[in-house]
């Protein structure tokens, strides 16, 4: 199996959590987080991500509701989507991310728990669901899939 780059989203109005992985290493890196503005990202702090870690596909979370219906986050995030393949003409796959910010959330506090002393900042929590959606990425689809470009 090749080596790929990919970098993962979690999209908020407010905040876009950014996550690297490589597929060889296998592990998912926390990276940074973008600010939106009223549901607009800042294009330009993508670009830089894209610029630095020259990824070969891209993965955002879509969260659906515990029932496995649509969230009131799927129209904002299916546009993220289109705009991503518009800018920057990359693969992107979509990953079912129910309850990633919770699971974020609380490895960052068994985190703090061991050790860690400041408090967990809503800017770790995004990036950390970011990590989480790639994780759930490389078992869902890179494990199913002999060659992904």
């Amino acid at each position: 199996m090749s080596s790929l780059t990919v970098l993962g989203f979690d999209y908020g109005k407010a905040r876009i959590g950014v996550a690297v992985i490589n597929t060889l290493a296998g592990v998912a890196t926390p990276q940074s987080t973008i600010q939106a503005r009223d549901g607009t990202p800042d294009w330009d702090a993508i670009s830089r991500c894209l610029q630095e870690w020259k990824p070969a596909r891209l993965v955002v979370g879509m969260p659906r509701k515990l029932d496995g219906s649509d969230s009131a986050m799927q129209e904002p995030i299916e546009r993220f989507i289109r705009q991503l393949q518009g800018r920057y003409n990359l693969p992107v796959d979509v990953v079912n991310e129910q309850l990633s910010s919770r699971e974020a959330e609380q490895r960052l506090k068994l985190a703090r728990q061991a050790g860690r002393k400041r408090k967990i900042s809503k800017q770790e929590i995004d990036q950390m669901a970011a990590a989480i959606i790639l994780e759930s990425w490389m078992q869902e689809y890179a494990h199913g899939q002999q060659e992904l470009l």
